[in-house]
């Protein structure tokens, strides 16, 4: 089993910053992929970034390429997802989740975070 607990999420403004963090405990599968989701009220879950425990093989969603960078630190068993140029339709619920794709694709993904809110506002 695997548990992921997301932080670092708030308010603020457009143009400004967030890091997220996330924190994978239990038994963390080194094979699997790491991805950054986020789901807006009344909208479907979407895709933003996945990267590998390696630090390699990033993705990013368009909407957010330039502009949001995922990152790992192994020792810390911990993905980040550093957010830049923060614009209101970035609103929403982040989740971290792990897998075995590495892909956008959400059922390629086994376990999921409880969530962090990111609200921002113009």
């Amino acid at each position: 089993q695997v548990q992921l607990v997301e932080s670092g999420g708030g308010s603020v403004e457009a143009g400004g910053s967030l890091r997220l963090s996330c924190v994978a405990s239990g038994r963390p599968i080194r094979s699997y992929a790491l991805g950054w989701f986020r789901q807006a009220p009344g909208k479907e879950r979407e895709f933003v970034a996945t990267i590998r425990w390696s630090g390699d093989s990033t993705n990013y969603a368009d909407s957010v390429k330039g502009r949001f960078t995922i990152s790992t630190d192994n020792a810390k068993n911990t993905v980040y997802l550093q957010m830049n140029s923060l614009k209101p339709e970035d609103t929403a619920v982040y989740y971290c989740a792990t897998g075995f794709g590495g892909t956008w694709n959400v059922n390629e993904y086994v376990y999921w975070g409880q969530g962090t809110q990111v609200t921002v506002s113009s």
